[in-house]
């Protein structure tokens, strides 16, 4: 069985839940947190050298980290990777426009919010900076979705995994959704999947 190693309430860790969840693949869950060192142990450190999470263990003893990379590795042969080589590019474009143009501003303002240890030292002007990028960042997406029912065309891919992952909950960084109506009919729509699940609490 695939073992993942994971942080409840992280967002990361969610993108894979909630693909695993949608395309009914059973993970061996074991619960870490990047808060508490446990994720910068010898023995951890030995599995995943960045000693970050998620990281996926495959049966044969081989690890596999970064949530992007085990989104692509997952998906390969369902629907939510696209077999033609353009679209599994623009897929890719826009997981890659996740990891730099949104994380870094939506789930950085997530995270000041939701773990005070992280939001000693940042001043009000870098939190306005951050919601400023963040916004940014919605307004590309709120503009694709007005050309498609999903990013990708008119069905989900892992796109909207890792985008979903920090957008649902972006709110609790400060992101009000009333000015995106095409990402809040987007949520729904990702949360009308089957097999949809809620992003498991940790804090």
């Amino acid at each position: 069985m695939l073992r993942l190693y994971a942080m409840p309430g992280s967002g990361n860790s969610y993108k894979v839940q909630l693909l695993a969840n949608l395309l009914k693949i059973e993970l061996e869950q074991i619960n870490m947190s990047a808060l508490d060192g446990s994720t910068r142990t010898a023995d951890y450190l030995e599995k995943n050298p960045t000693g970050k999470l998620p990281l996926l263990e495959l049966e044969d003893g081989r690890f596999l980290p970064e949530s992007g990379a085990i989104l692509a590795y997952l998906a390969e042969g369902s629907e939510f990777l696209p077999e033609d080589r353009f679209q599994r590019a623009r897929c890719l474009g826009w997981m890659f426009f996740e990891q730099y143009s949104h994380e870094p501003a939506i789930a950085t303002s997530r995270s000041i919010a939701v773990y005070p240890e992280r939001a000693v030292g940042v001043s009000a002007s870098a939190k306005q900076q951050l919601l400023d990028k963040g916004h940014a960042a919605l307004a590309v997406m709120e503009t694709q979705l007005q050309q498609s029912t999903y990013l990708v065309g008119d069905s989900p891919t892992i796109a909207e995994i890792a985008l979903y992952a920090y957008t649902h909950d972006c709110e609790t960084g400060g992101f009000a959704l009333t000015a995106y109506p095409q990402i809040c009919a987007w949520l729904k729509r990702i949360e009308g999947l089957v097999n949809y699940m809620k992003m498991p609490q940790g804090h």
